[in-house]
């Protein structure tokens, strides 16, 4: 190879990666499933005892789509915040991140404790015949705090991967894709971690198992998004294999829910084949710019940050009502995403507000 031909592959590996489309889809579209997800708790028999709404009339088979998500839902968030980081790293130096970072998580944060949080309380105490005091907490943001976390645990690595792509590990690993199939030993931590924590109730993110299994996806995330190609077209080649495990995994989990000590590692492997199978075929099928994109990208987390407590206030007035189980949930689903989306649309437009609810400061 001569000097030019080997400075032209050296300036294509340093070259920025073109904006994934697919994972801004995947991102929000777990955001959407994450605030359905909640709403739909409020009609189960368990919400009271996780400081949610409940309902006296229950919707429990309503529940069976959100056993399905529920152990996927908030790993593959990790996941693709692993690798938002990454592909900002190429844009951005260790400095630029680190304060980018800290603004566009930090701030919603500490805004969401002393403001959201509060919100929230004074609907669920006042539903519950309590005191409605002033009670500072991070309810849904301890998300946030985790990212942040993370974000700084893994910024070294990142910057690492994107200033040295062409170093011996990412390659070693990009040769080991050439047969996809090996891409399921991704979950293998995954799994390990599942085991030794072994947490009462996979699905519960929000104590330890939670915040371990975290580090090891968004960690993951990083690596995946550091393979480039590599990994997207493994992950194509293995989408509908992948759907397939999984799919079978949660009929297994449906079916026999007491399997001992194996129960969370199989359902950490049926949580890695979901995610495979969700990236394969976004990479396949919305890897595209759209103006319905752009919006709901730009969207999507102010209306996270904002969905509690406007499910909170609605259901604060809702719940009494003797309208049927079935229109309450209509009413909570439509009533939520509406509030939400209105409430985006001005503070958008608010140029002090929206570095609080993670937007940039310019419009």
């Amino acid at each position: 190879m001569n000097l030019a031909a080997a400075e032209q592959a050296v300036a294509r590996e340093l070259a920025p990666t073109p904006r994934r489309y697919d994972v801004d889809w995947l991102r929000t579209i777990a955001l959407g499933l994450l605030i359905i997800y909640h709403i739909v708790l409020t009609f189960q028999p368990w919400a009271e005892s996780i400081y949610f709404f409940q309902n006296d009339t229950l919707l429990e088979p309503v529940w069976l789509p959100m056993e399905l998500i529920n152990v996927w839902r908030i790993p593959l968030l990790f996941l693709v915040s692993g690798m938002g980081m990454r592909f900002a790293m190429e844009r951005r130096n260790m400095g630029q991140l680190c304060i980018d970072r800290l603004v566009r998580i930090g701030v919603p944060g500490i805004f969401g404790y002393f403001a959201i949080g509060p919100i929230m309380w004074f609907f669920l105490a006042s539903h519950r015949g309590l005191e409605p005091t002033y009670e500072p907490a991070m309810w849904h943001l301890w998300f946030l705090i985790n990212i942040l976390c993370y974000a700084s645990m893994f910024l070294y690595l990142s910057y690492y991967f994107a200033t040295e792509p062409d170093n011996p590990f990412i390659r070693f690993v990009s040769r080991v894709l050439d047969r996809p199939w090996l891409l399921y030993l991704a979950a293998v931590p995954y799994m390990l971690e599942a085991w030794l924590v072994n947490p009462e109730y996979f699905a519960i993110y929000t104590e330890g198992h939670g915040w371990v299994l975290g580090i090891v996806l968004f960690g993951l995330g990083v690596l995946l998004a550091s393979l480039k190609d590599a990994f997207w077209t493994a992950a194509e080649r293995i989408r509908w294999l992948s759907l397939g495990i999984a799919f079978t995994l949660f009929c297994v989990r449906l079916a026999e829910p007491d399997l001992g000590q194996l129960a969370n590692p199989l359902t950490a492997f049926e949580s890695t084949c979901w995610i495979l199978a969700l990236l394969g075929i976004a990479a396949r099928h919305l890897n595209k710019p759209s103006s319905t994109l752009t919006y709901l990208t730009r969207s999507v987390f102010p209306v996270y940050i904002l969905h509690f407590p406007a499910q909170y206030a609605i259901s604060y007035y809702l719940i009494p009502t003797d309208l049927s189980a079935e229109l309450k949930l209509a009413i909570l689903l439509v009533g939520t995403f509406a509030v939400c989306f209105f409430l985006y649309e001005i503070i958008r437009r608010i140029k002090p507000l929206r570095p609080l609810f993670g937007m940039k400061w310019r419009l």
